[in-house]
């Protein structure tokens, strides 16, 4: 079943507060094999200029996978999901993000089409404070094989 082009621009409500901590930091810059200091060490990232630790670039992905889940289980949008890879991934920053942030995300549909007899269904997230400061956007694009895929 095709994605319906009607859904573009389509919101989905923002997620529930994240409050980024120092640990999940640490963790998520262990997990990359990135040592540097000021995803480990406040003083380190003071030195940088900034107020405490900051997060990898790609940290913003623990966040916005969670939210896409209300788009990519949107039983009107007729995704298949068994079917679904992950073609693209783009993010954009305003900011790093810090520790203390507590951030919230709010997903759109920003496009669906067909190529090749395949739906393709491009999201994008905004991530904010709860404060209303908007810190990234990642935009990813998602890949449902057509049945004769």
């Amino acid at each position: 079943m095709a994605l319906n082009p009607d859904f573009i621009g389509r919101m989905y409500p923002a997620s529930e507060p994240y409050l980024v901590g120092r640990e999940k930091i640490r963790e998520f810059a262990t997990a990359l094999g990135d040592r540097n200091p000021v995803y480990f060490d406040v003083e380190a990232a003071n030195g940088f200029g900034y107020a405490d630790l900051i997060a990898p670039p790609t940290f913003v992905i623990s966040l916005t996978l969670k939210a896409s889940s209300s788009v990519v289980h949107d039983p009107e949008l007729g995704l298949d999901y068994s079917r679904v890879v992950h073609a693209e991934q783009q993010f954009s920053y305003t900011r790093p993000i810090m520790a203390g942030d507590e951030l919230v995300v709010r997903t759109s549909i920003d496009n669906v089409r067909t190529v090749a007899g395949n739906d393709m269904l491009t999201t994008k997230a905004i991530i904010a404070t709860v404060a209303g400061e908007q810190v990234a956007t990642a935009t990813s694009v998602l890949v449902s094989r057509g049945a004769d895929a």
